[in-house]
């Protein structure tokens, strides 16, 4: 999240390699909040409309408003980033990694928390560099949720540092999905989620699209990932976010504004499930794990 948000106010660099120095490095603590129309924007920002009102309006008849579990991905977007620790690198050749969210429970609709985010790894991948962050938001109950993302930086590694792990993870069963959700995403789609905060032109612009090797615009991982949130929230919690404890996944490849998003689910059996979302053949979110209750 918030590792994300700074690249902008990076200059361009990828002469050279990053700083591992900057293990460690914490951002200003920040203090954010949010209201019932942040939560409403996000939604609309996922694909959620008519058929999920208890997200999408907050003056239904007998429908209390809710909060997609995702939904911190984006609070204090921009806000108290570590990421200047880390070096200079070209922000056209930065591509979210992974994602995890971890909510301590369901999210109200409006409140206020104070933000803390740190890097807390940095591997070098020969021609590229993966630099984790992780995020914790806290309100006067405690944790109220965290985050831990990672960024790929192509033409930012080659410092001699750890490879960090390898191998497989979350791999899903050799067997049919108990469940298959399909969403389709608006070919503005990317214009819609880019008000709940992440205004990177790699979304809207097609000059600034084209640095980064993409031919177009492509939408924002962590709307591909909300849209993959929201179809696992309704086919193992029944809609209720209070049942949604874990998910995490990583980014394997772009989706373009339009395509139709196919989430396979393959239930464990003991509260946590595999998934995967892939638009055609082509796997877009893969290592996907979530934990339910």
């Amino acid at each position: 999240m918030v590792l994300l948000a700074d690249r902008h106010n990076l200059r361009k660099g990828t002469d050279m390699a990053l700083n591992p120095s900057a293990v460690g490095a914490k951002g200003d603590p920040v203090e954010i909040t949010w209201d019932s129309k942040d939560c409403l924007l996000y939604a609309v920002g996922i694909g959620a409309g008519a058929d999920e009102l208890a997200f999408t309006t907050e003056n239904t008849a007998d429908v209390v408003q809710q909060v997609f579990p995702t939904f911190p991905v984006v609070l204090g977007w921009g806000k108290g980033s570590p990421m200047k620790a880390v070096g200079e690198f070209d922000p056209a050749l930065l591509v979210h990694g992974q994602q995890a969210v971890t909510p301590a429970r369901a999210l109200p609709t409006s409140g206020s928390a104070t933000m803390q985010s740190e890097i807390v790894a940095m591997y070098d991948k020969g021609k590229a560099a993966v630099v984790v962050s992780e995020t914790t938001l806290t309100d006067g109950s405690g944790v109220l949720c965290t985050l831990r993302s990672s960024a790929f930086v192509r033409g930012a590694g080659g410092w001699g540092g750890d490879r960090g792990p390898s191998g497989p993870v979350n791999e899903p069963p050799e067997r049919d999905p108990d469940h298959l959700v399909s969403y389709t995403t608006a070919p503005d789609q990317a214009f819609v989620y880019r008000l709940s905060g992440d205004r990177n032109p790699l979304h809207t612009d097609p000059s600034f699209a084209a640095r980064g090797g993409f031919p177009i615009p492509i939408l924002h991982g962590l709307c591909s990932y909300g849209f993959t949130g929201r179809g696992l929230l309704h086919s193992l919690c029944d809609s209720d976010p209070s049942r949604f404890n874990h998910i995490e996944a990583r980014f394997a490849s772009p989706v373009i504004p339009g395509d139709t998003l196919d989430i396979r689910v393959w239930d464990n059996g003991d509260g946590s499930a595999m998934f995967t979302t892939s638009v055609g053949d082509r796997t877009v979110i893969d290592q996907g794990l979530v934990r339910f209750s």
